[in-house]
């Protein structure tokens, strides 16, 4: 099966400054796959790369099978686009520019207007009223209205209050299920935790590692409390596995434990447990527990300003 996007040894330098460095990466036809990193990581400088809006200093990258640089008008026929600075024509209205987008690509206003009325937008108001989050409503609707195949989508929820946040996950989910390919560039972990099959971790542009969600979350940290009838020490726990940067005061231990907690958990019912409580596993500790492990590796030097 043809990937949804292949890339090989991508390299891009602005001058002398980092943009990304080798990136190799595949994606399945079918998956929603997430990149993660913070701002100036490389994730917009990948995008760039995949639409030809900008050239590779080295490497190459496919989409949908089609080369990035020669076959790029196809590629950007066949995929939606939301970018991650979406800036339009604040003249026209809403509505005006969806059906300017329909006309270009084929675009369904029908399911234009059935977007934006998911979305509570104003189609009546002109793009240059509108706030940053309903700026970025409009730029989600042309992005799913002409119903792609494949979509990719640069920091989809910025300005997007909660309840459109979950509005637009289960509408990922709904494309997922239908069978369409989703690439979603984020810095919003749970967010990517929520939709996503596959994760890559981008730093400093390097792609540090790509894993399925379910186990990057077996690798991250839980914080346990635990309330004991009596006194324990430190000692009575050194030797379980998993835990580390324990904490006792006189009844109360706490700690931290690296996948399973059986092993402390087994450890514990020695003793009469009052109360227990966790911190259910996040991709926000693996997060930087990535970033941290891949310091002595990566040579943090220049800036990206994407």
């Amino acid at each position: 099966m043809t990937a949804a996007i292949s890339t090989a040894a991508l390299t891009k330098f602005y001058g002398e400054h980092r943009g990304v460095i080798d990136v190799d990466l595949e994606i399945n036809m079918g998956e929603v796959f997430g990149l993660l990193g913070p701002n100036g990581a490389g994730k917009t400088t990948c995008i760039r790369m995949f639409f030809d809006f900008i050239r590779p200093t080295s490497g190459t990258a496919t989409v949908l099978g089609l080369d990035s640089k020669s076959d790029s008008v196809e590629i950007r026929r066949r995929v939606g686009y939301l970018p991650g600075d979406f800036v339009t024509y604040e003249k026209l209205t809403a509505l005006e520019l969806l059906e300017y987008f329909a006309n270009l690509r084929d675009g369904n206003m029908t399911r234009a207007r059935v977007l934006a009325e998911r979305f509570n937008l104003d189609l009546s108001r002109r793009i240059g009223e509108l706030s940053r989050g309903n700026r970025q409503k409009v730029g989600l609707v042309q992005a799913f209205m002409s119903d792609p195949e494949f979509l990719i989508l640069d920091e989809p929820t910025t300005g997007l209050d909660p309840l459109l946040q979950q509005e637009f996950h289960k509408l990922v989910l709904e494309e997922a299920r239908a069978g369409k390919t989703l690439f979603v560039s984020s810095h919003v972990l749970s967010e990517v935790e929520i939709i996503c099959d596959r994760v890559g971790i981008i730093r400093d542009g390097l792609l540090v590692t790509v894993e399925e969600v379910s186990v990057l979350r077996e690798r991250a940290l839980t914080r346990v409390e635990i309330e004991f009838a009596d006194n324990v020490s430190a000692a009575d726990f050194e030797a379980v596995e998993g835990v580390t940067d324990v904490e006792v005061s006189n009844h109360l231990f706490v700690c931290n434990v690296t996948g399973s907690v059986n092993s402390l958990i087994k450890a514990a019912a020695n003793h009469t447990v009052n109360k227990i409580q966790s911190g259910q596993p996040g991709l926000e500790e693996v997060f930087l527990a990535y970033y941290d492990s891949a310091n002595d590796r990566v040579d943090g030097g220049g800036s990206d300003a994407a």
